[in-house]
């Protein structure tokens, strides 16, 4: 399917671009981005999934093949593809993709010989961006130059945060790199919200993790947690989002309620 033949759900609004990201790993950011995004497109929001991480987890998550691919997300930015010409369809009707490969990994040391490096990912994008609610944009685990770029790229942040130990290890220095990046780069620049995952309300720990971060960032934390789920552990390896893996499983109900939070904030 063209992404062109399908509506937008909010056809007077501005789209939400939105960076998910947190430096530290194992958060659930890729899953977040593929559920999130797929629970989004089943609320009729026209969705795009960047992935900006040289893992390329959201890609395989979707079940797109990078062997058969034409071109990527590396294309777009280093070689000046259109980025028309690399959206992909998903098993959701409303979600595209713009899948990344292992060939991501070489940007972040390229993109320093480039004039304007921080705004490739935003011009890239210009001549897509309306064409959709949302932009979900898969950051590297890292605040490299391809994560900068992202930032610039975006109208907000969407961070999700894990229901662990040193949860809140590394975020000192995200909110440090979102205020520069805010100050000279992309004024527009906010948090859309806060994410709690793998919550274990069995667990006292999840518990008071899950006040630490309500205490620190108010309510930009969503309402919504996500459990910790063997479901959504086990959807990728059959390369779909949980929502058509195991629709009645806790971890899809959790992202249904999440998409329909993230839309009356949208």
């Amino acid at each position: 399917m063209d992404y062109r033949s399908v509506k937008r759900g909010f056809p007077d609004k501005e789209p939400r671009v939105l960076a998910v990201i947190n430096q530290k790993g194992g958060v659930g950011k890729t899953t977040t981005v593929v559920n999130l995004s797929a629970a989004l497109g089943q609320t009729g929001k026209k969705v795009l999934v960047v992935d900006f991480d040289p893992q390329g987890n959201a890609t395989s998550g979707y079940g797109i093949d990078k062997e058969e691919l034409e071109g990527d997300v590396y294309d777009v930015i280093m070689n000046g593809r259109p980025v028309e010409d690399t959206i992909c369809p998903t098993v959701e009707e409303n979600v595209f993709i713009v899948p990344a490969t292992i060939d991501l990994a070489g940007a972040e040391i390229e993109l320093v010989q480039v004039e304007k490096r921080e705004y490739q990912l935003l011009n890239a994008l210009k001549p897509v961006r309306n064409e959709f609610d949302y932009i979900l944009i898969d950051c590297p685990p890292s605040l490299g130059l391809l994560t900068i770029d992202a930032l610039v790229a975006s109208t907000a942040l969407l961070i999700p945060i894990q229901c662990e130990f040193y949860a809140l290890e590394g975020l000192t220095k995200l909110l440090e790199t979102m205020k520069m990046v805010k100050g000279t780069l992309n004024p527009s620049l906010e948090i859309f919200g806060v994410v709690m995952t793998m919550y274990d309300s069995r667990t006292s720990l999840s518990k008071e993790v899950d006040q630490e971060v309500r205490k620190y960032f108010g309510n930009k934390v969503f309402k919504t947690v996500i459990p910790r789920n063997v479901k959504l552990s086990e959807a990728p390896s059959h390369g779909l989002p949980v929502n058509r893996y195991a629709r009645v499983s806790k971890g899809s109900q959790a992202y249904a309620k999440l998409a329909r939070e993230a839309n009356r904030r949208g």
